[in-house]
């Protein structure tokens, strides 16, 4: 005889029970650390960084200023605890206009169809740079849980056809025999990591540069992956990029004797005075007609060791 399963009702919650303003109550509980991740979760993005609240960009007011830290570019969320509405349609497309290359992200209780299509019209029509979302917010509860938030992301950038586009603009036509390697080797590099997840980042899309970043929660600083076929070596490199006081790289100094017990190799720390930037390398000399996957697998493995030891001590320089 079959036992009988008891199950519990998914109930959903006014988000006013919860948050009664926009501005004093839903704004500075998106802001938190914990709370902006499982934004950026739900959109599919490395990280977000919040800088500001109610901040003045230029002429613009944006309710959360953002920063993606794996391109420095900035990142704009405006909520609505309501239905959407045209004066929030018509900020979003201020802010497009007003700044260069911005991910603009739309909060609201409800999307109605009419704004919904003015996002996606907005992703077909703009350059690959601009990234709109829409996304809902609900509240929901299982029995007598605690309510629990979730992100409906309803419209968002249709980042294959615009991939597409790029491609077919570029094709193999116009680049060397060089990019095309590099092109084909991140290509490779990405596919590997989708079939080998790390819980650590995310890889950025291929492109036909030398490198690519990845974030490691903090503006100006990233991660970068080189390929370097001349000199025939792979580095995993921490660059600093406006460390002009040398303030990051002189905190980092101090945990040399740690980083390199941590990581299990002795690391390249590149001042560089006279530069703007600094940087922490480690390299791998290896022959690039060996198979990539080993490669890949080296780059894995280190990527993580680097985010591991260096993330904590960079968020709190």
């Amino acid at each position: 005889m079959a036992t009988s399963i008891k199950l519990s009702k998914i109930t959903k919650v006014d988000l006013r029970s919860c948050w009664q303003n926009e501005a004093s109550d839903f704004t500075p509980w998106l802001a938190s650390e914990e709370n902006i991740s499982l934004l950026a979760d739900a959109l599919g993005m490395n990280e977000l960084e919040v800088k500001a609240q109610e901040e003045h960009v230029g002429p613009f007011r944006a309710d959360i200023l953002c920063v993606d830290p794996g391109t420095d570019k900035y990142v704009l969320i405006e909520n609505q605890l309501e239905k959407t509405d045209h004066n929030h349609l018509g900020q979003i497309l201020t802010y497009a206009a007003g700044l260069d290359a911005v991910t603009i992200i739309w909060i609201a209780e409800h999307f109605t169809e009419e704004h919904r299509a003015a996002i996606d019209w907005l992703n077909r029509i703009t350059d690959k740079e601009f990234n709109f979302f829409g996304v809902e917010i609900e509240l929901i509860k299982i029995g007598d849980s605690p309510a629990a938030p979730m992100f409906n992301v309803i419209a968002k950038p249709n980042g294959w056809s615009k991939d597409v586009r790029s491609s077919s603009q570029k094709s193999n036509e116009g680049h060397s025999d060089l990019e095309n390697y590099r092109y084909e080797f991140w290509t490779a590099f990405c596919e590997y990591m989708r079939n080998h997840p790390s819980k650590l980042f995310k890889t950025q899309s291929p492109t036909y540069n030398h490198w690519t970043n990845i974030a490691i929660g903090r503006s100006g600083v990233h991660i970068s992956l080189l390929l370097n076929t001349v000199e025939k070596k792979i580095t995993i490199q921490l660059y600093m990029k406006e460390d002009i006081d040398k303030k990051f790289f002189d905190e980092l100094y101090k945990h040399k004797e740690e980083a390199e017990t941590a990581i299990g190799k002795p690391l390249d720390w590149r001042r560089l005075d006279d530069k703007k930037a600094s940087s922490i390398d480690l390299y791998k000399f290896c022959d690039l007609s060996e198979s990539h996957e080993v490669l890949f697998e080296w780059f894995k493995e280190y990527t993580e060791k680097f985010i591991l030891f260096f993330k904590p001590i960079i968020k709190k320089i």
